[in-house]
């Protein structure tokens, strides 16, 4: 963990922790993240760090304190009923002041800069739709918030962007209570809600029993949108994304590339599976088996480009002559000679302004064909029309499927 803890003066008098991540570039928006029943513990302090890493100046306050000073709480099944025990005795009012105190002492902070928003999960959940609704907070997050069917009639005093996430088998929110919570949202135009299916309580906490890792992404996603968009900070993800493509492509200068990604990024080839996972890996992996693996005469032909919140989508055509044993894109098979072209799709994650992840697609039958090391008699593959149709949709259509001539003359 990159952060320290730092004291909060309550509005009532005394005093509690609370732990600082701050952004590399010194300064930003701020976040206030409201803990689960389990103190601020080590995933709480790592999406601190994480929204650190977005740019954010992030604080956890210890909403426990008034029990017991630095709870700090795993998810085995004793510090499970221990954890149930201080969210039992929680003074809801006192815990609300604790939260606008910690706003309050965020926006004091000399890094702070800008607006300010909370991200609450279980217990914080409910506290983040609170301080929408009853503090000055620019916009707030809740994940799977329980409890919240007790304060619907709060929900028109909510005059801040907010995001509800929810989960589809929460039983702490079962779907007819989820359902009458949603229907109190949908009046509410400022609020967005999102319901993820086959998904329990908890399901974006790495460690329980419930994370489920899509699920989580896609809710990370959705919460960085409306962060970007209200909070900010907004960077040039395209000029990124052409720098990094730069220094992979046109200078092939792997020491250029590895500082436009975070200290522990990871590529995914998903047809090959090849690329790398953390810094020294995919280092090790574009040093010496993708940037000079790349034939002389390789060439990109943009076809679209995506730009969102936190990630780049790339539609683009790879054209090369197979001159060289290329590791990443056809592993094992010596040099053809032969010439392909083959659509793409890059989807590129970000993290802050640097590149956190890539995930990178093509058909990898329509290049072994080109190539003539996979015959196409009798199969449903293609070659270079599949790049060909890309770029000019009047090309003949359903030329593979034998069945398009059964319907032909038939109404429609």
């Amino acid at each position: 963990m990159s952060g320290q803890y730092i004291e909060v003066a309550a509005q009532d008098g005394g005093a509690f922790a609370a732990y600082l991540a701050k952004p590399a570039q010194g300064s930003g928006p701020g976040l206030v993240l409201l803990q689960e029943i389990f103190g601020i513990n080590p995933y709480m302090k790592s999406m601190a760090d994480r929204y650190a890493e977005e740019g954010y100046v992030v604080l956890v306050p210890d909403l426990f304190w008034r029990m017991k000073p630095d709870v700090v709480l795993g998810y085995g099944e004793a510090d499970f009923k221990e954890a149930l025990r201080y969210n039992e005795k929680l003074d809801e009012d006192k815990a609300l002041s604790d939260v606008t105190a910690t706003l309050a002492a965020l926006r004091a902070l000399p890094e702070q800069a800008g607006k300010v928003g909370t991200i609450g999960y279980c217990l914080g959940g409910r506290l983040a739709m609170l301080a929408a609704a009853r503090t000055n907070v620019d916009c707030a997050v809740s994940y799977y918030g329980v409890g919240l069917d007790k304060y619907v009639d709060e929900i028109p005093a909510i005059t801040c962007p907010m995001v509800f996430q929810f989960a589809a088998n929460d039983a702490f929110t079962p779907p007819a209570t989820r359902e009458k919570i949603q229907a109190a949202l949908a009046s509410n135009p400022l609020i967005e809600h999102y319901v993820y299916p086959d998904c329990d309580h908890a399901f974006a906490t790495p460690g329980r029993e419930h994370f489920n890792k899509p699920a989580a992404m896609m809710a990370y996603s959705r919460t960085m949108a409306m962060l970007r968009k209200v909070l900010g900070p907004v960077h040039d993800l395209n000029q990124l994304w052409e720098m990094h493509c730069y220094y992979e492509f046109g200078t092939r200068d792997v020491n250029a590339v590895m500082p436009t990604m975070v200290a522990q990024p990871y590529v995914n080839h998903v047809p090959t599976m090849t690329g790398g996972v953390g810094h020294d890996r995919l280092k090790r992996f574009y040093k010496y088996h993708f940037v000079d693996s790349n034939p002389a005469d390789t060439r990109l032909i943009p076809v679209s480009r995506t730009i969102g919140a936190d990630r780049v989508v790339d539609e683009f055509i790879f054209c090369a002559t197979h001159d060289r044993e290329i590791d990443w894109l056809l592993p094992g098979l010596q040099p053809t000679g032969k010439y392909f072209e083959v659509p793409m799709l890059a989807v590129i994650c970000f993290r802050g302004d640097k590149l956190y992840n890539e995930h990178i697609y093509w058909d990898q039958a329509s290049v072994l064909v080109q190539i003539g090391v996979l015959d196409p008699t009798g199969l449903p593959v293609a070659g270079i029309q599949t790049a060909k149709k890309m770029v000019d949709e009047t090309l003949p259509t359903n030329t593979l499927m034998p069945n398009w001539r059964s319907s032909e003359g038939k109404p429609v």
